[in-house]
């Protein structure tokens, strides 16, 4: 004892010392190891069951916001419309949801679910804030047909704001929508505006149709042609107004038989 107080056993106490760490060492990094070895299936599945909850939580958080969306997007456009209809107390109106769509290529036809239970008849235009989008086509208790402005069998008359002349504008299986009956003498340019007539009864005047975008002119031609480009984009509609007020007049029995 009084040697190693005096420091005499200092260096192989250092060595002694130094090997007992280094051992304990080595246990530890093999006890730590085969602990790992013997939890690692536990943690996987508990790291697994975790992902499958967040990623849970993540689908139903992005369907909130999707819906958020959604619900922005009506109101928005419920807001327009409703401008729209202050803008425009002449006429009475009726929201609607587009509900379906015909599934032929060769008919342009949408589904809302406005029907005869709401006082919706035959023949009364349909319109968005933006513009004219058809005609009510046939109607059932709770859903109604229209007829689209793009429809092969669609003809509405219309008129040219800066060209002043009248002229019918009819929908086709591309769902090109073109200008006929256009008198040759007429100057037509690209961007003027297409409006209702109010000619024939079927549609009340001056809704908005869109705006001349190619002018078609021969000599040989009596008329000449002109491709519209609608200001509705009919691929969007979710909800759209019906001029309940408007009765459309059958002139049929008036005009003369060839």
């Amino acid at each position: 004892m009084a040697l190693a107080l005096g420091g005499y056993f200092s260096s192989a106490s250092n060595v002694f010392t130094g090997s007992l760490v280094n051992l304990q060492a080595w246990f530890s990094t093999r006890f730590v190891a085969v602990q790992d070895f013997l939890t690692a299936p536990r943690d996987m599945a508990a790291l697994q069951q975790r992902n499958t909850e967040l990623e849970a939580e993540v689908a139903d958080l992005q369907a909130q916001v999707i819906q958020l969306q959604q619900e922005v997007g009506e109101t928005q456009i419920l807001a327009a419309l409703v401008d729209f209809s202050r803008a425009n107390p002449e006429n009475t109106y009726r929201a609607a949801a587009v509900i379906g769509r015909d599934p032929s290529p060769f008919l342009h036809y949408v589904i809302i679910n406005r029907g005869s239970n709401d006082g919706i008849l035959r023949g009364m235009p349909v319109v968005t804030d933006q513009g004219l989008v058809g005609r009510i086509d046939a109607v059932i208790a709770d859903a109604a047909r229209v007829q689209l402005i793009t429809d092969p069998a669609s003809l509405v008359n219309v008129r040219l704001q800066n060209a002043e002349v009248e002229a019918t504008l009819g929908g086709s299986v591309t769902g090109d929508v073109t200008l006929d009956q256009i008198p040759q003498d007429t100057v037509l340019q690209q961007g003027d505006l297409v409006l209702t007539s109010g000619l024939g009864g079927g549609y009340p005047p001056d809704l908005i149709i869109g705006q001349v975008v190619n002018v078609r002119a021969r000599d040989f031609d009596l008329f000449q042609q002109a491709t519209v480009q609608p200001v509705v984009d009919f691929n969007q509609l979710q909800i759209v107004l019906i001029i309940v007020n408007f009765k459309p007049v059958d002139f049929s029995p008036l005009v003369p038989v060839p």
